[in-house]
């Protein structure tokens, strides 16, 4: 099933109502930073503040209905949206070195928001193939950007001073 969710401009599902099936800049046209409300029929979609991912995000999952953005703190602030793929899962790695290669979660990561620290994330489990310093407070969106999507095998949290 495609990817569905109903965006509604005023709280308890009121007002102007926008249907969105693909990622969605909302920031040049008229539905930007009036959003509400939603009802998501299908998929999981990450709710952006800012068009760049920035800002405040949110993660809405398959038949949720959310009632007032007040709850999330993203009333009348989503700029951008876009569905989550089939099999997207949201992983933590708070203070050490993690292999993804042998798990199902490898080489399948497509985005990253960094809570602290900086990580050096690999291509592959021995540091070899494409690197990438991902840096405190950075989100990245999109890895294609970095020529990274579905790349990542390993990473680990970079200390002060050393390489």
């Amino acid at each position: 099933m495609n990817p569905k969710i109903t965006l509604y401009e005023h709280a308890n599902y009121q007002g102007e109502i926008r249907v969105v099936t693909e990622a969605t800049s909302l920031s040049k046209g008229s539905f930007n930073d009036r959003v509400s409300s939603h009802k998501v029929q299908s998929g999981a979609w990450l709710l952006c503040e800012h068009e760049d991912g920035s800002g405040l995000n949110y993660v809405a999952r398959k038949d949720e209905q959310l009632l007032n953005y007040e709850s999330i703190n993203l009333n009348d602030k989503l700029s951008f949206l876009r569905p989550l793929r089939a099999g997207w899962r949201e992983i933590k790695v708070v203070t050490e070195a993690t292999s993804l290669s042998k798990g199902s979660f490898n080489d399948r990561v497509s985005s990253h928001k960094v809570q602290s620290g900086a990580w050096l994330l690999c291509e592959h489990e021995d540091g070899s193939g494409l690197n990438y310093v991902a840096r405190k407070d950075e989100q990245l969106l999109n890895y294609e950007s970095i020529d990274f999507n579905d790349k990542l095998s390993f990473l680990r949290p970079l200390r002060a001073g050393l390489c």
